[in-house]
């Protein structure tokens, strides 16, 4: 995902400004990173440097200027590319959790029970946050939660082989 993208999609609607499109992000993509203001507004110049976003209007109401920008034609068939694009899986394993266990070796098992047990806790505070989260806040709840299963998954296979490798 690219903040550029993600910035085109929310101005699919009507033209918006840096402080609007910033709360849209952080509500749509609950769960993420929330995106900081001037990640907000340097992307929003590389997006109208581009020709995929414009300076639509200029307002002045009784605060600071706001800047609203739009979608151009360019923008709108960029944005489909993006979503019409399927996402290549991972070419390598680049995770802290495998990189411990692959440097720990034999003696890892005591950080994969420790670790299994705070995925656990993770996955019920995730399910509790389910209860009450809004449509976007349960499908980041979701997509944690089932990569948090599959890391379980993964966590007990390899204690598994630990244990075939000790008892052969």
């Amino acid at each position: 995902m690219t903040t550029g993208h993600v910035l085109l999609g929310f101005l699919v609607e009507r033209a918006k400004h840096g402080y609007e499109l910033k709360k849209e992000h952080d509500h749509r993509l609950a769960g993420a990173k929330p995106l900081a203001y001037g990640q907000v507004y340097a992307t929003l110049q590389r997006l109208q440097r581009d020709g995929l976003a414009e300076v639509a209007e200029t307002r002045q109401e009784g605060g600071p200027e706001r800047v609203l920008y739009a979608i151009t034609e360019n923008g709108r068939a960029e944005l489909e590319r993006w979503l019409n694009a399927v996402e290549p899986s991972a070419p390598y394993v680049a995770s802290p959790l495998f990189a411990r266990v692959a440097v720990a070796g034999k003696d890892a098992d005591g950080y994969l029970v420790r670790q299994r047990e705070a995925h656990l806790a993770r996955m019920r505070e995730l399910t509790a946050e389910k209860a009450s989260g809004s449509p976007a806040q349960v499908l980041a709840a979701d997509y944690a939660l089932h990569h948090l299963d599959a890391d379980l998954r993964w966590i007990e296979t390899a204690l598994a082989r630990m244990k075939e490798h000790d008892d052969a």
